[in-house]
């Protein structure tokens, strides 16, 4: 049997090793366009700020161990440019190959949201989505002193600490009135305040151009214009779903590629995980597009299992998140209420803002807001402060479960002064919203 994974990335390494697993006798290859496999973006940020030295350091494997140690035909700096029936079209060491498939899986990621403002090309002007990006972002720091920022998502705000970390001059412009857009102004606002204080933090602007010929030279907004020698653009992703799409696989409503439990697209014998494809939320029970790293392993897993002959299904994810700008952490699982109302959903919501620690220890600050339905079905949780992981790590696994408030009252959550306390702040907010539901 003869398996082509397109991506190399978490989800496309994680099928091809699962499959070789459970059918060492098949030939599984990986086409990767970059040099890098089983790569961690996400860990961009501690790389340019010299935390990590090493670009391979945020590689979970190289090539080789692939190749040697898990018998993987991995084939890298190789740009798949056709998908045919049963077979690919792969552009590789300047010339065109063509490899049969019986089973394909598409693990091509997610790629950058462009500015689409022109002169996104000229020199001094990146993304860091990509992990080869890193050394590129390294070299123009030698020849910057003044950075932009365009985009307070995550990979913005960390971008934006790592550079201040090295002493550049930041300016963070992000449209929105607050950072992080998929937060609620609650707690976007205390991550705003801590931006203003380290940066120039701009908000309510709109990138309308870049100035630059040679190199950028600066960045212009309907507000005001801001001299720089380079721009970071961070203002999102978007399913890197082209070769998919042409090959006649479904795509869902979110624009990433359409399957079912199993990981199996549209077409016959073909699957998708990863970034470039969609799953089930499990806190709507509905069809979403969850670009992270940790379903994006599990997805490749599950794919790669079916792939092989086996049975596994992916339930799906609470869309999980956690950043932190020096050192005030923020994290988010499930649903904002923005985000709940904007689905028609009549929600409820509950903000405690106390500590995370015992009342006798000093720090420890946090703000969580929970939000629920009117039945009490709980909907999501934010936080932002110290000790947002842990909140956000039991929240997730509640939300896993559809846990209802009376669940967040009761879950048993453990007392260490230093750490927490015996009225933790997520019980606390549940036991807020038990009075909006007249709860005794």
């Amino acid at each position: 049997m003869r398996i082509a994974i397109i991506g190399g990335g978490a989800a496309g390494m994680s099928a091809a090793s699962r499959v070789k697993k459970l059918r060492p006798e098949w030939d599984v290859k990986v086409f990767e366009k970059s040099p890098y496999v089983s790569h961690a973006p996400c860990g961009l940020p501690f790389f340019v700020s010299g935390f990590v030295r090493n670009l391979l350091d945020l590689c979970t494997y190289d090539v080789e161990f692939f190749r040697e140690q898990r018998g993987i035909d991995v084939h890298a700096r190789s740009e798949v440019l056709e998908v045919g029936d049963g077979h690919l079209d792969v552009l590789e060491g300047g010339k065109e190959v063509s490899y049969e498939w019986d089973r394909l899986l598409f693990a091509t990621g997610a790629r950058a949201t462009p500015l689409n403002v022109g002169c996104e090309d000229v020199e001094g002007v990146l993304s860091v989505h990509y992990i080869e990006s890193g050394e590129r972002v390294r070299q123009l720091l030698s020849g910057s002193e003044r950075v932009v920022v365009v985009g307070s998502g995550y990979v913005g705000i960390e971008m934006s600490e790592a550079l201040s970390k090295l002493g550049m001059r930041v300016t963070l412009i992000e449209r929105e009135r607050h950072p992080m857009p998929e937060f609620d102004p609650e707690i976007s606002v205390i991550l705003k305040r801590k931006l203003e204080e380290k940066l120039d933090a701009r908000f309510g602007e709109k990138v309308v151009s870049i100035r630059g010929k040679d190199r950028v030279e600066g960045v212009v907004t309907d507000k005001n214009e801001y001299d720089c020698e380079m721009v970071i653009v961070a203002v999102g992703e978007e399913p890197n779903v082209e070769l998919a799409r042409r090959f006649g696989v479904k795509l869902g409503k979110s624009g990433a590629i359409e399957t079912n439990a199993r990981m199996q697209t549209s077409v016959k014998g073909v699957y998708a995980a990863g970034d470039c494809a969609e799953t089930i939320n499990l806190v709507t029970g509905e069809s979403d597009w969850i670009p992270l790293a940790a379903p994006a392993n599990k997805m490749g897993y599950v794919a790669g299992v079916n792939m092989a002959g086996k049975d596994m299904e992916f339930p799906g994810a609470v869309k999980s998140m956690l950043t932190s700008f020096y050192g005030l952490e923020i994290g988010k699982a499930g649903l904002s209420e923005r985000e709940a109302k904007s689905k028609g959903i009549d929600t409820l919501s509950a903000t405690v803002r106390m500590k995370s620690t015992a009342t006798y220890l000093p720090d420890g600050d946090i703000t969580l807001k929970l939000v629920a339905d009117r039945d009490g079905k709980v909907l999501g949780v934010q936080a932002a402060g110290m000790g947002v992981s842990k909140r956000i790590y039991a929240a997730a696994s509640l939300l896993f479960k559809g846990s209802s408030l009376k669940d967040f009252f009761f879950v048993d959550l453990p007392y260490y002064p230093p750490q927490s306390r015996v009225w933790d702040p997520l019980v606390v907010a549940a036991r807020n919203l038990f009075r909006k539901l007249d709860v005794p």
